[in-house]
C-alpha cells in the first residue's frame, strides 16, 4: 500500500461495503499519528489523548459514510478531535470543580510527571507556557505552530474568522514569549 494515499481513494473505498475496513485501516495510518499529537498537546495526559483518539475514529467511522465532501477529510476530522478535546477539558474542569487555570496547572504536572515526555527542558518550559494560554489561542498554536495548518484551515476547523486566528496567534506567542523570558 502505498504510504501517501488520497483522500479521494479511502472515501471511495469506504463507500463500498467489501472494502469498507481496508479503507479505514488505510484513513487510520495516514491520519492516526497527527490526530493523536493534536489531541496530546491539549490535554498533555498520554492515557487521555490515547483514550481521546480512539473515540475519535470511532466517530469518524460511524459518521465517514456520511462525510459530504465540503471540507477536506483532515479538516473534518481535526474538528472532530478539536470538540472531543474541548469537551474532555470541560468535563475535567466541571468534575473538579475547578477554573480551567487550576487545569492547566493540574495538566502542567502531569507534564513534569509523564513517562511518555521525554523533551528537553526548553520543550518542556514550552509546553508549560502553552498551559498558561487560554483554551482557544492554544488550540491555534498549536495547530499553526505543530501541524503546520494554514490560517484558512484552522478557520474551516474551529469556525473563527482567519484575522481573529492571526490575531489569536500573535497573542499566543506573544504570552509563550513572556512566560518563557520570565522563568529563567
Amino acid at each position: 500500500m502505498p504510504i501517501e494515499v488520497d483522500d479521494a481513494e479511502i472515501l471511495s473505498k469506504f463507500q463500498d461495503e467489501k472494502t469498507r475496513n481496508l479503507a479505514f485501516n488505510m484513513l487510520l495510518k495516514k491520519y492516526q499519528q497527527k490526530i493523536y499529537w493534536h489531541i496530546r498537546r491539549m490535554v498533555i495526559d498520554h492515557d487521555d489523548a490515547d483514550d481521546l483518539t480512539q473515540d475519535v475514529f470511532i466517530k469518524v467511522w460511524k459518521n465517514l459514510a456520511g462525510f459530504r465532501n465540503d471540507a477536506q477529510l483532515y479538516t473534518w476530522m481535526y474538528r472532530i478531535a478539536t470538540n472531543e478535546c474541548i469537551t474532555f477539558l470541560n468535563k475535567k474542569k466541571q468534575k473538579n470543580n475547578v477554573s480551567i487555570d487550576d487545569v492547566a496547572y493540574e495538566l502542567a504536572d502531569t507534564l513534569a510527571d509523564s513517562t511518555y515526555f521525554n523533551g528537553d527542558a526548553a520543550q518542556r518550559k514550552l509546553q508549560e507556557a502553552l498551559l498558561t494560554l487560554p483554551e482557544k489561542q492554544r488550540l491555534v498554536f498549536n495547530m499553526k505552530y505543530y501541524d503546520d495548518l494554514k490560517y484558512e484551515e484552522i478557520s474551516q476547523i474551529v469556525g473563527t474568522s482567519v484575522g481573529a486566528l492571526k490575531a489569536s496567534f500573535h497573542l499566543a506567542v506573544k504570552k509563550i514569549e513572556a512566560h518563557i523570558l520570565s522563568k529563567d
